[in-house]
């Protein structure tokens, strides 16, 4: 007998699928987003459409420095590297759904996200993100924000994707 997954596992099952789409060749990401327990739509990252893609055109990479006030008054910078090609996966989530159908909605998503998306989501109308895979870079000023919010964020750490998704990150 097998055992029936969670909602949770279920979905973000689901946003591992759509991720498979995804031709970035730094990282596959993917996203859904659910009412209920109905699903409303998938996404992943990459090109605008009809613009050549990351692995056919190659990473149009940017360097930004970001400095960081410490609880000691001391600043430390911090570097990120970020394609500016690629649309994100929650970025294009909300594009291709309605404001309506995301107005207390979850969004399940295989990477925490960035802020400019956690910015976006969250005046998108979500209620709860779902995500797997950490993202340092933003990690703790996206947590903040979230709780700021009233908005659920969990980070599922024990998942499992399914077994037949490669996962390769390169940061």
């Amino acid at each position: 007998m097998s055992i029936r997954k969670d909602w949770n596992t279920y979905f973000l099952d689901i946003a591992y699928m759509a991720s498979t789409r995804s031709q970035c060749s730094r990282r596959h990401v993917g996203a859904a987003l659910v009412q209920g327990k109905k699903l409303l739509g998938t996404a992943y990252n990459g090109a605008p459409m009809g613009v050549a893609d990351c692995s056919e055109a190659g990473c149009l990479i940017v360097e930004e420095l970001e400095i960081k006030l410490l609880d000691n008054g001391e600043e430390e910078m911090t570097r990120k590297q970020r394609c500016v090609r690629t649309i994100h996966a929650e970025q294009n989530l909300l594009l291709f759904t309605d404001r309506r159908d995301r107005e207390g909605s979850v969004v399940y998503v295989t990477d925490q996200p960035c802020w400019t998306c956690a910015n976006m989501l969250a005046n998108s109308g979500v209620i709860e993100i779902v995500y797997h895979r950490a993202y340092p870079k933003d990690s703790d000023k996206v947590k903040e924000l979230m709780m700021q919010l009233g908005i659920k964020f969990i980070h599922m750490e024990n998942y499992s994707p399914p077994a037949s998704i490669e996962i390769e990150v390169i940061n």
